[in-house]
């Protein structure tokens, strides 16, 4: 389960809002360096507004969380808004003056865990005075937490009650079944329960912390209105209270295995509507595969109403109002996904067909035309991706994290536009096994 606070700006988000947002990135260089501190750090000038989004990640996910304290990760990022310690010539800030100066600046500071990364993201006007408060604010919240033990005894109940209600959705079961299935016992298919939250503690947050919240560990990626002597400065302050020194290699996490046989769960639930997930183990995103399996999945179920799932299942049948496939590649093989809902009494011929629609794709692979036209979406669509700073920032942090070329956003559409069905064919093969898949239904008769 991911946890996110946000830290709002409400003084000056009225005018940050209102900026103009520039509209073509293509061809902005990727400047890469190795901060003093040992962090790597990535930057993309954009100079239309006054203002840098900077953000700060590192390897301390919920892949790392310990068995029985899920969610440690998600739980610690949330708890940072709690407040800061006092320092040297500081107060302490409890939540409330965090919260209050924060507005007080128009900057906003984030953090937040998946199951990779630990997130923490600034946002701050880049006149003098505005920033130089805004970074050292967040260095303090960086670096000095206070993880307050009450705070913690408040929140944990609300979070408890937010499972429960959660528990109540059908999404949520399918997809807790669906992910042990795929996953087995590796981090990826663990969620975050009510025991879980009540083994973690303060000392818990603050142990991960200060094994993971280091300067050494961080990639840095930044978008915004500073050159390379003024983003090397602000990253020094925004780090300026984080340990320095060597980090030790962390230990590796065990990989996802492949699923050897297919697996079929019925679950019984009070729906109106059967859910049904279809899928296992796909790709790392270093997978050399990834641009044949983005393109491929486009055309069988990732492309909207131009996708053969739709087109079979939704257009010519009628059994779903909505079917989508996707991969979810992350440090280790996410998992390829089927999911779709239908009336509990069409949904062993909706599974049905989706499965003879998944092997025909497999087998065949898709035409020529369809290829085509995936093509001309994809990269007619590309400049959506990265149309304003806070998209452009997504994508030069999933360069730094992934460490992929500098170049890769320059070259995102030649690599899609030379992909064969050939390709395609064969990388699909690589992947997917139609013989190992996981079914879950719920609610389907």
């Amino acid at each position: 389960m991911l946890f996110r606070i946000c830290t709002t700006a409400l003084a000056r988000w009225t005018v940050l809002a209102l900026l103009p947002m520039a509209t073509a990135w293509a061809g902005l260089p990727i400047e890469h360096w190795q901060h003093a501190s040992g962090a790597q750090v990535y930057l993309v000038r954009s100079m239309g507004i006054p203002m840098v989004d900077l953000q700060l990640d590192f390897d301390a996910g919920d892949r790392r969380s310990p068995v029985g304290k899920t969610g440690l990760a998600g739980v610690m990022a949330s708890s940072m808004r709690n407040g800061v310690k006092a320092a040297p010539g500081l107060n302490a800030l409890d939540e409330n003056a965090l919260g209050e100066a924060w507005a007080d600046l128009g900057a906003s500071f984030s953090a937040s865990a998946g199951s990779d990364r630990l997130t923490f993201a600034l946002r701050s006007l880049t006149y003098p005075d505005v920033l130089s408060q805004a970074s050292a604010l967040a260095a303090r919240q960086l670096g000095e937490p206070a993880f307050p033990e009450k705070l913690w005894q408040r929140d944990r109940p609300k979070l408890i009650a937010s499972i429960k209600e959660a528990n109540t959705r059908p999404a949520t079961v399918v997809g807790r079944a669906f992910g042990k299935a795929v996953y087995g016992n590796h981090p990826y298919g663990r969620e975050t329960s009510e025991s879980d939250l009540n083994n973690i503690s303060s000392a818990d947050m603050q142990a991960l912390h200060a094994q993971a919240v280091r300067s050494c560990y961080a990639r840095i990626s930044l978008v915004g209105a500073v050159d390379r002597a003024q983003a090397d400065a602000l990253v020094a302050k925004v780090l300026e209270r984080l340990p320095r020194g060597d980090c030790p290699g962390l230990p590796p996490v065990e990989e996802v295995q492949p699923l050897t046989a297919s697996s079929e769960q019925r679950i019984a639930f009070d729906s109106a509507q059967a859910h049904v997930m279809v899928g296992q183990p796909g790709i790392k995103r270093s997978s050399p595969d990834y641009f044949a399996l983005l393109v491929g999945n486009h055309i069988l179920g990732g492309g909207g109403f131009t996708a053969r799932l739709t087109e079979e299942v939704r257009e010519k049948r009628g059994l779903t109002y909505g079917i989508y496939s996707g991969f979810s590649p992350g440090l280790h093989a996410g998992a390829f996904t089927i999911n779709l809902q239908t009336r509990p009494d069409q949904a062993q011929q909706a599974l049905d067909l989706v499965r003879s629609e998944l092997q025909r794709f497999l087998t065949d692979g898709p035409t020529e035309q369809e290829l085509q036209a995936a093509k001309d979406n994809l990269i007619g669509g590309f400049a959506l991706r990265i149309d304003s700073n806070r998209k452009l920032l997504d994508n030069v942090a999933n360069i730094a994290w992934n460490q992929l070329p500098l170049d890769y956003l320059d070259t995102w559409t030649d690599q899609v536009q030379r992909i064969t069905t050939k390709d395609i064919r064969e990388a699909f093969s690589r992947t997917l096994q139609a013989q190992n898949m996981v079914t879950v239904v719920l609610g389907g008769k």
